[in-house]
């Protein structure tokens, strides 16, 4: 059988990489006439926007995945049943989990492919692209933290709280540092702004009020200039504070929430559920097998309209179901780990009852 599924593999890949270009094509050219209108207004360099289309290729790719694996195992399925050739497989001893075989390996393979491309390929492509839209469509971004100010517990006993964060330059606006002692604060030190100098190691605070609370005194120092601090808050983890979900990798995107967790932040709902999609959006490319191939097995023909037309109803269901859900994880209605895996996890439940129905 290995040559038989060396044969079924190479078809499923060949179709599935010409349907891939074929829907990221198409969804480039919907995106390009949504746009045209802010092309004709705004006159982008054509070089920038070159640049922007290609940013949109590895986000696109993972969306359709998906479809184009569905769409390409009903077509290899169909084209093998209509050749007789699926039939004869089946006489010849062939269970259906031999026939699922290749298509599931191929399947893992492009899964791992596109969780590299969602953790690392795609997040890269993504700054550009924010970047372009920021530019040229005026486009506001929604933050992993959308409660205005930025409280952070700084280490043990302290507290820094940021009013406004400049994505541009990095610094933050509106500071403030407060100390405690079990429930009583012992200093508070008010800036109008803070950033890393990486020469010193230090954080830079402009135009400081210090207050001092002791037991029975109060002490108020203010300082025109600068003040340099040492924070428990590394360089990195406040330049994580401009990142967006999209544009961090996976290991970052980790970093970020294990930091906010331990920091106390309780609204991580959005950052939780885009962690956990850049694994379960690619791991649909391999579960939406488990669906397709007993499927297909259960009828002798179909042209590729029918194909196309079940790939996509199929496709469009798991990706409105993994929008819907994702909605309520960022809202914390639901566990946001949940939320992310739980169209998988249906899916992967329907194709256990397909393949048990087919089997039988």
């Amino acid at each position: 059988m290995k040559l038989l599924e060396k044969y079924i593999a190479r078809q499923f890949l060949s179709t599935y990489v010409f349907a891939s270009i074929s829907f990221t094509a198409l969804f480039l050219l919907i995106n390009l006439i949504e746009n045209l209108d802010e092309f004709i207004d705004n006159t982008p360099p054509l070089q920038e926007l070159l640049r922007y289309y290609l940013s949109l290729v590895p986000e696109t790719i993972l969306l359709t995945s998906p479809i184009s694996s569905l769409l390409a195992v009903l077509f290899v399925t169909g084209r093998l049943a209509a050749s007789s050739e699926l039939p004869a497989m089946k006489a010849a001893g062939a269970a259906l989990r031999q026939i699922i075989r290749p298509f599931a390996l191929t399947a893992l393979l492009l899964s791992v492919l596109n969780i590299l491309n969602a953790g690392w390929i795609s997040p890269k492509s993504a700054e550009f692209k924010n970047g372009f839209e920021a530019t040229w469509f005026n486009k506001k971004f929604d933050d992993l933290l959308d409660d205005g100010d930025i409280r952070i517990l700084e280490s043990r006993n302290r507290i820094l709280s940021i009013g406004t964060l400049d994505k541009t330059t990095l610094t933050g606006l509106d500071v403030s540092l407060e100390t405690f002692d079990g429930p009583a604060i012992t200093r508070r030190i008010d800036a109008a702004t803070i950033a890393y100098d990486a020469a010193l190691d230090r954080w830079i605070f402009s135009r400081t009020q210090t207050r001092t609370f002791g037991e029975n005194s109060f002490t108020f120092l203010e300082n025109p200039g600068r003040d340099t601090l040492k924070l428990a808050l590394n360089a990195s983890s406040f330049r994580d504070l401009a990142a967006r979900p999209d544009e961090m990798d996976l290991f970052q995107h980790l970093r970020y929430i294990e930091e906010k967790k331990n920091a106390g932040f309780s609204n991580l709902g959005k950052a939780i559920v885009k962690f956990h999609s850049k694994i379960a959006l690619p791991a649909a490319t391999l579960i939406i097998i488990f669906i397709g191939v007993p499927l297909s097995a259960r009828k002798k023909r179909s042209g590729l309209a029918l194909e196309t037309g079940i790939s996509l109803l199929i496709g469009f269901i798991y990706l409105g179901l993994e929008k819907t859900l994702s909605t309520i994880g960022y809202r914390n209605i639901m566990d946001p780990a949940l939320a992310a895996w739980l169209p998988n996890l249906l899916f992967l439940a329907v194709g256990a009852l397909i393949y048990r129905n087919t089997n039988t």
